[in-house]
């Protein structure tokens, strides 16, 4: 009789942190043996697991010697570092997931992956009624505020596909709806006088890597005429918790924009 039998991955490395959160949610921390060095979330994971890459840069000798099964990746700014994995006889899962319904489907993909469906199901159910829920108070918001999310500052980015869904689940009007389907960055450049003549009445920024300095939009030329300036309506949201396309984002992301829409309209 042949001895042959199908295995799932028994040894991971994540290349973002989106994946490493998602695995310590299904119990499953154990198959983790490297992380990228952004991780932050979980704090155990940055505490003990063995740090790999950033998000451009990998360290192959480290990633090879960690004899990993199977290795999780993110879209096309990470292409390099799949390609180079890929040539070198690794098996790499590279997602590209950008807005909440993909974020969702990731995180059900990697319970399949590694054989924890029920566990996946039982967490995606979780997460889809709490924004459901969160949903459905928004809707009753008579006047939404118009809010502009700033993921960098030179030059000024709109923001990616999920944090724009998010905005809206939580009663939020995006003022550049136009522009949430870019993947890109590049393709999400705003100019200050659209921002301007959009006027928001609540504004975001994460700067996706750095501290928000809300004295320097505060005193951007012509923005004292902005709504959300005028009324003292800036507000920072740390990256690692809403420009993570992972769990972060539909739990700690969700529960602080709800937050400050809600404490506008009140």
């Amino acid at each position: 009789m042949l001895n042959i039998k199908a295995q799932y991955p028994k040894r991971i490395i994540c290349l973002t942190e989106e994946f490493t959160e998602t695995l310590y949610l299904l119990g499953r921390e154990d198959l983790i043996v490297g992380i990228s060095g952004f991780t932050v979330r979980p704090p155990q994971a940055r505490k003990t697991k063995p740090k790999v890459c950033t998000f451009i840069e990998a360290n192959y000798e480290k990633i090879y010697s960690l004899k990993p099964d199977l290795i999780f990746a993110f879209s096309d700014l990470q292409a390099e570092i799949v390609k180079e994995l890929i040539k070198n006889g690794m098996n790499v899962f590279c997602f590209n997931q950008r807005s909440v319904e993909d974020i969702l489907s990731m995180m059900r993909m990697i319970g399949a992956v590694i054989g924890e469906n029920k566990k996946a199901e039982k967490l995606v159910n979780s997460i889809q009624k709490k924004l459901e829920i969160i949903y459905k108070v928004s809707q009753k918001i008579k006047k939404k505020p118009k809010v502009y999310f700033e993921e960098w500052d030179e030059p000024m980015i709109s923001g990616i596909q999920w944090v724009e869904e998010i905005i809206e689940i939580c009663g939020g009007e995006t003022i550049f709806p136009e522009l949430r389907r870019c993947s890109l960055a590049k393709d999400r450049f705003v100019k200050s006088e659209d921002i301007i003549e959009r006027n928001p009445d609540i504004i975001l920024a994460s700067w996706c890597g750095k501290g928000v300095k809300i004295n320097k939009i505060r005193s951007r030329l012509g923005w004292e005429s902005i709504n959300a300036v005028k009324n003292n309506k800036i507000y920072e949201i740390k990256s690692s918790v809403i420009l993570q396309p992972g769990p972060a984002s539909l739990t700690d992301g969700v529960k602080i924009i709800y937050e400050i829409i809600q404490s506008h309209i009140s």
